[in-house]
């Protein structure tokens, strides 16, 4: 099994800053896209950002020019930097990965438990 756990939500203020990780581990060979989700109770849970074995990435059009995600494939973690923080991205974060369990290509799509992003004054 994978496991995916995610870590640096918080409460911040409007215009300050949170870094969120997710770490990965388990029966794992390979993770390909990794990305980052966003939810509030009572809606569908959306896309924040996504991010390519070979790092390429893309985002959300609220998340461009604020956001950056970015990943260390040896410590099989993707990060999510989130810069001038505004109330609207006030949810609870969800981290995704595609893994593949061997070489034999067979790809598996994994959620983390969420962590909770307060933007508040």
């Amino acid at each position: 099994q994978v496991q995916l756990v995610e870590s640096g939500g918080g409460l911040v203020q409007p215009g300050g800053s949170l870094r969120l990780s997710c770490a990965a581990s388990g029966n794992i060979f390979r993770i390909n896209t990794m990305g980052w989700y966003r939810q509030v109770p009572g809606s569908q849970r959306e896309l924040v950002a996504t991010i390519t074995r070979g790092g390429s990435a893309n985002y959300a059009d609220s998340a461009k020019g604020r956001f950056t995600i970015s990943r260390d494939n040896a410590k099989k973690t993707v990060y999510l930097q989130m810069n001038s923080l505004k109330p609207e991205d006030t949810a609870d974060y969800y981290c995704n990965a595609d893994v593949m369990w061997s070489g034999f290509g067979e790809v598996y799509n994994y959620w983390g438990q969420g962590t909770q992003v307060t933007v508040s004054s």
